[in-house]
């Protein structure tokens, strides 16, 4: 061996011994976070035991057929002997050809000494063969079912994600240049940090993703200037001011999400969909879920209707003198809508005149990646935590949400602010995602099993509510359907089949983009584009061949559609001047609570 191979062999044999204890004391920390939460009645525990039950399926299937294997294994020695042989003309002095590269959108590798520093591009090089590796192995099992399938990719992707050599100190350019720059400061402050974390997570480690010290609520985000003109237990309800002299004759009513809080529809002026709705003339109402503790422990779906629209549309008909409203709903707070319209079917009330839905999963046949997280065993467990609790916490549901994009949405944090020991910039958007919300025990019960394990709600009097049997297909109100291409949280194959449930006219529309993303796009960003499309064909796959794509934001689209019949527009309303009386300034007491308020 030359002293040239000699010198490589040796800066990689101390690198990989390095990586090798730096797995050790990741294995060790998870460990940490497991026992903080883990018992023999906790959901992850459960969730654990259904992935085991799949990866065992899984290698039943893969050991009949040990040819795979074995190709997959001689594949890989190949690439490995190869990347030996380029590594070593680029340490000896020649041109060199990597054996492999990271994705463009893998931002994990982007520091320059990944490629330019050569055991640090051998140490890249190498965990991406080995990961390519064992995904192709993953893809090249037949026989499998969906759930089995989904299960496996997301179990062994969570695997590759955790062992990348980006999220330990001792193979990370960044974090060795950083430490040698501090002197090691940066990992006493990251563990300092890393122990504030954990203290207040709940059944995961929820990392802290944006400086929470540069937002406030009422302050720099959420500020559409309003008034809360009604609260009940379950909302508070925002009149928000107009900014025309003439408004439509008609309000509108907004039901976002309760998960999460509402402002992600207002976090700040320039993207804000509520002030862009009501500087188009509307006079905008908006609901503030509450974030509930243990006192809310029996609130069902059906309170959420009952104290949320229908209660909305009585202080409406106050405020405004209007009986007749339009009506958005955004995710669960669309599926929500679509609850409360068959309610309303079945009562003959009318009041509601048009439906838009954001992102709304109707039929929960494909629920997406969240699909992995449902099965019986899984939501027996949560509801024995449930009920011990009073509430589904809100922390253990981000937690969830963000391994759906892990490395985007968890161990870019995790090295940036334990490795690093660096804070996370202030990023509204990300503010916004960290100040959950909890949901009802019994509410969220019936949500679990009635939409995404059963799919009841399209079934129908599958689903009762206040005694009521429901029956979207008798729903005829117009609705306008926005989907967005990329949401890993409601497909919009799968919200394209909840379309077509309605007896109604229904106008289909594809966004660019994700869950949030594709729906808070102000037109001044001229981001994304839509797909429009005025055929219904039965298969989605279909409407999209049909479908032409629009530059810009789906916004004026939507504007075009609520005034296609030429409404009537009235004089301006302010809140307080109705039959009705102004509790506080917006956006109200109710978003302001954090976990900690309900639960402590």
């Amino acid at each position: 061996m030359t002293e040239h191979s000699q010198g490589m062999h040796n800066a990689m044999t101390d690198m990989v011994g390095m990586a090798v204890k730096a797995s050790d004391q990741f294995v060790q920390l998870m460990q940490q976070v497991s026992s903080k939460t883990t018992s023999d009645d906790d959901p992850s525990a459960s969730v654990m035991t259904d992935f085991n039950e799949a990866f065992e399926e899984f290698t039943g299937k893969l050991s009949e057929d040990p040819n795979a294997v074995l190709e997959g294994q001689v594949s890989l020695m190949k690439d490995q002997m190869n990347l030996w042989q380029q590594t070593a003309l680029k340490f000896a002095g020649f041109d060199s050809v990597p054996v492999i590269e990271p994705e463009k959108s893998d931002r994990r590798f982007s520091d320059d000494e990944w490629s330019s520093n050569i055991v640090f591009d051998y140490i890249k090089q190498f965990y991406l063969l080995q990961s390519k590796a064992v995904n192709r192995l993953v893809d090249g099992v037949d026989d499998l079912s969906d759930n089995t399938k989904g299960k496996v990719d997301f179990l062994v992707r969570q695997y590759v994600s955790a062992l990348s050599p980006s999220n330990f100190a001792g193979t990370n350019p960044e974090v060795i240049r950083k430490t040698f720059q501090t002197g090691g400061q940066n990992l006493v402050t990251g563990m300092e940090q890393f122990s504030s974390d954990l203290k207040g997570s709940f059944g995961g480690l929820n990392v802290t993703m944006s400086d929470q010290r540069a937002f406030k609520v009422g302050s720099n985000v959420a500020t559409t200037p309003g008034q809360v003109v009604f609260e009940n237990e379950m909302m508070q309800l925002i009149q928000y001011t107009p900014a025309t002299d003439k408004v439509f004759k008609r309000p509108l009513l907004v039901i976002p999400p309760f998960i999460n809080k509402y402002y992600i529809l207002d976090l700040r002026e320039n993207n804000s969909y509520l002030k862009w709705l009501v500087d188009q003339g509307h006079t905008v109402f908006c609901i503030s879920w509450v974030n509930p503790g243990p006192r809310l422990k029996d609130k069902g779906f059906e309170d959420y209707m009952l104290e949320g629209p229908m209660a909305a549309l009585d202080v409406i008909k106050k405020a405004t003198g209007e009986e007749d409203i339009n009506a958005i709903g955004y995710c669960v707070g669309g599926t929500l809508l679509a609850a409360t319209l068959a309610y309303m079917k079945k009562k003959k009330d009318t009041r509601i005149k048009s439906a838009t839905y954001l992102a709304t999963l109707i039929d929960f046949k494909d629920p997406g990646e969240i699909g992995i997280y449902i099965n019986e065993t899984a939501i027996s467990a949560l509801e024995k935590q449930m009920n011990t609790l009073g509430f589904y916490d809100g922390r253990m549901m981000a937690f969830s949400f963000n391994l759906l994009r892990e490395n985007d949405l968890f161990w870019s944090f995790f090295v940036n602010n334990y490795l690093k020991g660096e804070r996370p910039a202030a990023f509204d958007l990300l503010y916004w995602n960290t100040d959950s919300t909890n949901l009802p025990a019994k509410m969220h019960s019936f949500y679990l099993r009635n939409m995404y394990l059963h799919n009841r709600l399209i079934e129908k009097d599958g689903i009762e509510l206040d005694g009521v049997k429901l029956d979207l297909s008798q729903v005829d109100t117009p609705s306008y359907f926005l989907s967005a291409a990329q949401d890993h949280i409601a497909k919009w194959q799968g919200t394209y089949d909840g379309a077509k449930v309605f007896s109604g006219d229904v106008k289909y529309v594809l966004a660019g983009s994700g869950h949030i993303a594709g729906v808070v796009n102000p037109p001044s960003a001229n981001k994304y584009g839509f797909w429009l499309n005025d055929d219904m064909p039965k298969d989605s796959s279909e409407w999209f061949k049909g479908a032409q794509k629009n530059e810009g934001s789906w916004w004026t689209d939507w504007q075009d559609w609520i005034s296609k019949s030429k409404p009537k527009k009235v004089n301006s309303r302010t809140p307080g001047e109705g039959d009705i009386k102004v509790i506080e300034a917006a956006p109200g007491s109710y978003v302001s609570e954090s976990i900690a308020d309900v639960i402590s």
